[in-house]
């Protein structure tokens, strides 16, 4: 990875670098992942219309707070669980599970027509 992170910054990344930083967002990805199933299990069996108003603002708040610690990662958080590196001509794509970043598509493009890097 380069010399700085600009922590809170949107950035700009290599193929190298968007692949040297994918762990620690992939570790981001997989607390908050682990933060939805606990947010599951504790309202599994609810009923009722106010149990599922406090499950739709816990479920929130865990996909906001991923959303917000990707954004001060300085990539992009673009869907659920999906992760945009901005590379200056496009992004460098991943979406969990995905093992490494082996996507790209362009600025106007989305997941749905990204290409496979070479």
């Amino acid at each position: 990875m380069g010399d700085i992170v600009y922590i809170g910054q949107k950035r700009r990344f290599t193929l190298e670098e968007a692949r040297d930083f994918l762990p620690i967002v992939r570790r981001v990805t997989e607390r908050s992942i682990q933060e939805v199933e606990a947010v599951r299990r504790r309202h599994t069996g609810s009923q009722g219309p106010r149990q599922l108003d406090d499950f739709e603002e816990e479920l929130n708040d865990v996909l906001r707070s991923w959303s917000d610690r990707v954004q001060q990662l300085g990539c992009e958080p673009k869907g659920l669980w999906l992760v945009d590196f901005d590379n200056g001509a496009g992004y460098f794509c991943w979406r969990y599970p995905e093992p490494e970043i082996e996507h790209t598509h362009g600025y106007e493009d989305g997941y749905s027509n990204r290409d496979r890097l070479s």
